[in-house]
């Protein structure tokens, strides 16, 4: 499993630059880019809302990925030593990205 550093840090899952649900979807089907890939897992943590303290906010992670053309990309399953999902900011998916992104082409 890939170790994982998300810097979107207002999403409900993030718990100090860990993530907490377990397992997260990179999506970019066609990307050649990484500003083309988004963590479609993530999800927006509202004023109030306190911070997902069910999962363990793990280094470590199952990562399924469908960015086709990346080269940490086996089957849907990210291969990498290392991820980082970029996100400071985020209010949407759409706002993050896959830093570790990399076009086999």
């Amino acid at each position: 499993m890939p170790m994982l550093r998300c810097s979107a840090t207002t999403c409900l899952y993030n718990k100090e630059e860990y993530c907490s649900k377990g397992d997260i979807m990179i999506s970019g089907e066609q990307a050649k880019y990484a500003d083309e890939t988004n963590c479609a897992s993530f999800v927006e943590r509202k004023d109030g809302s306190a911070v997902n303290s069910t999962g363990c906010g793990c280094e470590r992670i199952n990562i399924q990925c469908q960015a086709h053309d990346c080269v940490y990309n086996t089957n849907e399953k990210c291969e990498a030593a290392q991820v980082n999902i970029a996100g400071t900011g985020a209010c949407v998916c759409q706002d993050t990205k896959c830093g570790t992104f990399e076009c086999c082409h």
